[in-house]
């Protein structure tokens, strides 16, 4: 039997699945059809972004999969630089030319919208599913739960019009049990990724909130309470990656790193319990001694706040075994007290300022890479219950605040609500509508008054960032980033070969990114956009500099160029 998962990609809350990331919902599912007893060769995996190509062998993968299964969902939709996710057209033309068993499932089984700020359908209310199953629940367990009578009933046969669902399967949650296995034999799947080996790997940790009362529009709730993975589970999962040739990790599928395996005592959050998250990121370097990136996503401020004690320890051992540039990104949402009462919110203006404080007085230290060891990121949603135009500037001002205090920020994501069905938010956000005009003024401000500022201070101009990516062309810039946690976008004047890593001299910035140069730039073969870009360099000194072309050598240079000295630490001769 041959089975093909097409990967449509996810962006949830908790989990991120865009390339350059590979989420944990298509290992699984390859992992689980591993214990169904098909071979890795048996198993193939396809993005939709390959599959755009229109590439024969894709076409011809999906009309002779006996098996089929499209992962997709976008619950907090953003900006992709290179990926765009599955479109539900897209999911109607794959289902109308495979022959053989369709499933589809990930988060999409909550609805999909296209963008914030727009309720989220019901998908099968939306999309023809050709056939195809909604796995409502989690696909890996439906996808195993199909194929648990395949010896009895001759599913091996390979023959598509043998290949039922059963009636009797239903949909359910998988076990912490089941993915400690399917995880590790599922591990085999990166080396397909088309970005390999330079792809993230989204770690997971638990899933499900264990707040007795949710926020309003989260749709962390519909995977239960908490459900922590063991750590030695986790453990074995990366070394099996590892083993397969991953270098890049991110601890990222739960909702609050800090609370993992935490003891609930009453309170609000569960108390965080460091000597388990030591043995997490020990356990990782031991197993993964030569990984290449190792960063964390999620954190609840409230967690920080009530428990810094225990909240500094855990820093302190996140620094420890991570790789600089890390971020770990709080989920405010709001700074307006109505809005905060009105939606069941986490944190206060006060304990999330109190959690920036903390992680900054720890993880603002610069790393080897060129960013700080680790930062807070913000995130804000707009069109909650209760918000009114005075909302805007509450936010605005807990923002400006924060830059006046001299506390860095990685990076603010601002976003308008995506109401989904069951959560209490849906059908009462008129506001993001209502507001729309507002949300887009007040959203261009932040990028130019608190933004931009806040970049040049976390990487001012002349700043080494070691490992940049080359990723795309576009009108003769080459663009970049460092695989990791939120990273930089970098623009280089000029065209440099792809699936390449450079270090970039930092040379300007935007609201939410840089322009830089190849480090240390060869001064006798560079284009002359690369040289007009030097830190410190004006027009008339760069045309000089250009003109002199070629340079004996250091000694040369300095003799002939009056700005010499201080551009040494950037070139090459």
């Amino acid at each position: 039997m041959k089975a093909l998962i097409i990967d449509g990609y996810v962006d949830e809350p908790a989990c991120l699945g865009v390339p350059p990331y590979l989420s944990p919902y298509p290992r699984y599912v390859a992992g689980a059809l591993r214990e169904r007893g098909l071979s890795e060769s048996d198993i193939h995996y396809l993005t939709i972004d390959t599959l755009r190509k229109n590439s024969p062998a894709a076409g011809e993968l999906i009309g002779k999969a006996d098996f089929l299964v499209v992962i997709a969902g976008m619950t907090v939709p953003g900006k992709y630089l290179r990926a765009s996710p599955i479109t539900p057209g897209e999911i109607e033309a794959i289902f109308r030319a495979a022959c053989g068993v369709k499933v589809i499932g990930g988060p999409i089984r909550l609805g999909f919208s296209k963008e914030g700020g727009r309720a989220a359908k019901g998908t099968e209310g939306g999309i023809s599913l050709e056939g195809a199953v909604l796995a409502r629940l989690d696909i890996e367990a439906f996808v195993y739960d199909i194929l648990e009578r395949q010896g009895e009933t001759g599913w091996n046969t390979g023959t598509p019009s043998r290949l039922k669902i059963p009636g009797a399967v239903e949909h359910r949650f998988r076990t912490t049990t089941e993915i400690g296995r399917w995880g590790p034999k599922g591990a085999f799947l990166i080396r397909q990724h088309p970005d390999y080996p330079y792809c993230m790997c989204e770690l997971e940790t638990y899933r499900g909130c264990g707040r007795q009362v949710h926020c309003s529009f989260c749709t962390e709730p519909f995977y239960g309470t908490s459900d922590y993975r063991p750590v030695e589970d986790v453990i074995t999962e990366v070394s099996a990656l590892y083993s397969q040739g991953a270098r890049f990790f991110r601890i990222g599928r739960q909702p609050d790193l800090f609370s993992y395996h935490g003891t609930d005592i009453g309170g609000p959050v569960p108390r965080p319990e460091p000597e388990i998250i030591e043995r997490l990121y020990k356990g990782i370097r031991n197993s993964a001694p030569d990984l290449s990136v190792l960063h964390m996503d999620n954190a609840n401020p409230i967690t920080l706040a009530n428990y810094p004690e225990e909240s500094e320890q855990i820093l302190k051992t996140i620094i420890k075994y991570h790789t600089p540039g890390d971020v770990t990104a709080f989920g405010m949402e709001s700074a307006d007290p109505k809005v905060i009462s009105a939606n069941f919110l986490k944190a206060g203006q006060e304990e999330v300022l109190e959690a920036i404080r903390l992680v900054n007085k720890f993880g603002s230290v610069r790393g080897v890479n060129g960013l700080p060891e680790i930062l807070p990121g913000i995130n804000f949603v707009h069109g909650l219950m209760g918000e009114s135009k005075k909302t805007f500037q509450l936010n605005y001002d807990f923002l400006k605040h924060v830059l006046d205090s001299g506390l860095l920020l990685r990076r603010i994501n601002i976003r308008q609500v995506m109401a989904f069905p069951g959560t209490p938010i849906y059908g009462k956000d008129e506001a993001a509508k209502k507001h729309k005009k507002l949300f887009l003024d007040y959203k261009e401000k932040v990028r130019k008054n608190i933004d931009l500022p806040m970049l040049r201070r976390i990487v001012p101009e002349g700043t080494i960032l070691r490992d940049v990516m080359c990723e795309m062309h576009e009108n003769g810039i080459t663009f970049g980033r460092q695989l990791g946690s939120y990273p930089l976008l970098v623009g280089l004047p000029a065209s440099l070969p792809l699936r390449k890593f450079t270090d970039v001299a930092v040379t300007g910035h935007g609201m939410r990114s840089i322009t830089g140069i190849p480090y240390p730039l060869n001064i006798n073969t560079a284009s002359s956009s690369l040289i007009k870009e030097l830190p410190g360099l004006g027009r008339k000194a760069a045309d000089s500099v250009i003109a002199g072309i070629p340079y004996a050598d250091r000694e040369d240079f300095l003799r002939r160029v009056s700005v010499g000295e201080k551009l040494l630490k950037y070139i090459e001769i």
